[in-house]
């Protein structure tokens, strides 16, 4: 989400991450990304404390140490575990959900000119959780004005078929009603790519075929949507760092080589397709989607390449791999991130918010 934004012209002035690995992680990516953008700010996670330990007055104390501006804006992505069907389906009940209430608290603690806040679409989908999710947004509601939509990461040029419903809001006397009373529809003009948008239905993706099959791309296909895209060469291989990272398997290769290419809809080792987006990237407990073509795993590089990070952002290679493949899982696909700002920075300008 960071990368996002920063790309659209907005500015990081204060993170938030208690587990040492992932600040590591983090500090060290976007730093070597930045980098490579001739961007020479060393990237920090400004506060490790658990964020329910962290008061408004401590976020104002370190983003802005000269004194708190009129307008800044708070994006973020609470842990989205306890509402997805994968997940302990604990809801705002477990320890993860009640982030997302902490999340709205703070919002109504810094009075931010604008918010971003991205999660799992359950939020808005499974009924018991929907009714709560409408409480909080309807608590915040009474200062601003809020707008939600749901958006696929396919729809915006990411080989990778990832659902997100992304919660918009504008403080109420930081905008004119009138633009929210006078819409028919949504007043908040979520993004849309209009090359890629209903990718998943637009065209004829590859159908399953059997493991080590020689195959030639459908001509309708963008191969920038297929997982081919984002497969490491082996000429890349000692060239581009995080390529050689992933994990072993220890199961009989006569055994994985039944897995067909493009068999996804298994409950583990699921194989990806050359030419077809991947599935949803959540890598939990080390289960990493299966190479189509090659008997392994995917390696950092290509499920980084997969959430559209570029190759210039680099993992510390001491760092673990099981934190590496979460961090990158856990993740908002940057052109998705980037076209949210966009209209957020857009409709920031057109109706003079800031």
């Amino acid at each position: 989400m960071d990368m996002g934004f920063e790309k659209a012209g907005f500015e990081i002035v204060w993170t938030n991450e208690n587990d040492v690995v992932f600040v590591k992680l983090h500090e060290a990516g976007i730093t070597s990304w930045r980098k490579a953008r001739g961007n020479g700010i060393k990237a920090e996670i400004f506060n490790k404390k658990s964020i329910t330990e962290v008061s408004a007055e401590e976020i104002v104390e370190e983003a802005f140490p000269e004194g708190k501006p009129e307008d800044f804006g708070i994006i973020g992505g609470p842990p989205c575990q306890d509402f997805t069907i994968n997940g302990k389906m604990k809801g705002f009940k477990g320890e993860r959900g009640k982030l997302t209430i902490v999340f709205f608290d703070r919002i109504l603690e810094l009075k931010p000119t604008f918010f971003v806040m991205e999660n799992v679409p359950g939020l808005t989908r499974r009924n018991s959780i929907k009714e709560h999710m409408n409480n909080l947004v309807r608590r915040v509601e009474k200062e601003y004005f809020v707008a939600n939509k749901i958006l696929n990461a396919l729809d915006f040029g990411v080989p990778q078929f990832r659902e997100r419903v992304f919660f918009i809001g504008i403080r109420k006397d930081k905008l004119d009603e009138n633009v929210v009373n006078k819409s028919l529809g949504e007043w908040f003009p979520f993004p849309v790519n209009k090359k890629y948008s209903g990718a998943a239905t637009k065209y004829k993706w590859a159908k399953t075929v059997p493991f080590g099959k020689k195959l030639k791309k459908p001509k309708e296909l963008p191969l920038e949507l297929c997982v081919e895209s984002c497969l490491v060469s082996q000429r890349e291989m000692n060239i581009i760092p995080n390529s050689k990272e992933y994990f072993n398997l220890y199961v009989e290769e006569k055994e994985l080589k039944k897995i067909c290419e493009g068999e996804t809809n298994r409950p583990s080792f699921k194989r990806l397709h050359r030419f077809k987006y991947s599935p949803t990237a959540c890598y939990g407990n080390n289960e990493v989607h299966l190479h189509p073509y090659k008997n392994r795993r995917l390696s950092v590089r290509e499920a980084l390449r997969i959430q559209g990070v570029e190759d210039s952002y680099v993992l510390p290679a001491e760092l673990p791999l099981t934190k590496k493949f979460k961090m990158i899982g856990n993740g908002v696909p940057v052109p998705l991130a980037e076209a949210v700002a966009n209209a957020v920075k857009d409709f920031i300008k057109v109706n003079k918010v800031i």
